[in-house]
């Protein structure tokens, strides 16, 4: 089969690889759908050590099963293989099981391929309604989703429901589109880019701008550098939340005495629950969610140059979809 594989920092190869193999349990997948994450751009620039050259990356899939009892059957990915029997797993906190697997990590390869293998469990059928190439977003979205989901539990009862997202990419937007769908009707996003900040206004109906001086009962940070985090320590009410989902990079920024002096919440969160992953594909499914139309799509042989773009912010739209068969 073909895939696009990692071969180093900023090198990345369209070629041949062995076929993907279902082990006892799983399912081959016809991978017709892969978006590009902040995480596979970090692994692209050489700054993530848990995704070591050479190796297929991609975890943001759609497809269609081939061959078995479910042969033909629309599938989105959750890329996030878990044991089922640890604490966590039995909590429904499937995200911090401590034997936790991510295709696109080693061991298991990542879906810019043809081909993928999964198990069942980690399938959500899609209606035949659905394009596979929104399908796809079910898994950064869930991310948001329950970054989201975490922010609103912890935020007081007595707190004004608005939220302030910071970083307007995949996450960010997610990130909005979430808080919304769980009836948050004060949304802002900041993002520096211009381009991108008019396409999150203009093509996606957010309230976006370049900076804020406002502050918000619930901040996300869905960027996660440094400088993100003092922005968000700064702008959360006091008693209020902040939610940080992106890993930017681990300097320091994060106000830890206003933070305390202030009752400000401080969630760290990964990743997502199989719910929330299955709730979050429920809400793309029925349109709660809105179009998802801010995306682009290429075909798998052009990825090294989508990267290219990617890096040199040559991209507005917060999400560029693969397609392994163009």
């Amino acid at each position: 089969m073909k895939a696009l594989v990692y071969q180093g920092v900023e090198t990345l190869g369209f070629t041949d690889v062995p076929d993907a193999v279902p082990q006892t349990g799983e399912h081959l997948i016809k991978v017709e759908a892969v978006g590009i994450c902040g995480s596979d751009m970090h692994a692209y620039l050489g700054h993530d050590a848990r995704r070591p050259a050479p190796l297929i990356l991609g975890h943001e899939a759609a497809g269609t099963i081939k061959g078995g009892t479910h042969d033909g059957m629309r599938v989105t990915v959750n890329p996030l293989v878990t044991c089922g029997v640890c604490p966590a797993c039995k909590a429904g906190r499937e995200n911090l099981c401590p034997d936790r697997q991510i295709i696109s990590m080693m061991p298991r390869e990542g879906a810019f391929a043809q081909y993928v293998a999964m198990p069942m469990s980690n399938l959500v059928e899609v209606p035949d309604h659905v394009p596979l190439e929104k399908a796809a977003l079910a898994e950064p979205l869930a991310v948001s989703w329950h970054a989201a989901r975490l922010a609103l539990e912890a935020l007081h009862l007595s707190m004004e429901r608005r939220a302030l997202v910071i970083g307007g990419g995949a996450i960010g937007l997610a990130a909005s589109l979430a808080l919304k769908a769980m009836g948050l009707d004060d949304v802002t996003i900041v993002e520096p880019d211009p381009s991108r900040c008019a396409f999150l206004h203009d093509q996606a109906g957010q309230t976006a701008v370049a900076s804020t001086d406002q502050s918000f009962p619930i901040v996300i940070d869905a960027v996660g550098f440094g400088v993100t985090r003092a922005s968000a320590s700064s702008l959360v009410q006091p008693g209020g939340v902040i939610a940080h989902v992106g890993l930017g990079d681990d300097n320091p920024g994060f106000d830890v005495r206003r933070a305390t002096l202030q009752e400000i919440t401080f969630i760290g969160t990964y990743t997502y629950t199989a719910v929330d992953f299955r709730d979050t594909a429920a809400a793309l499914f029925d349109g709660r969610l809105g179009p998802l139309d801010w995306t682009q799509t290429r075909a798998l042989a052009d990825g090294a140059s989508a990267f290219a773009d990617l890096r040199a912010g040559k991209v507005a739209t917060p999400k560029i979809i693969l397609d392994p068969w163009s």
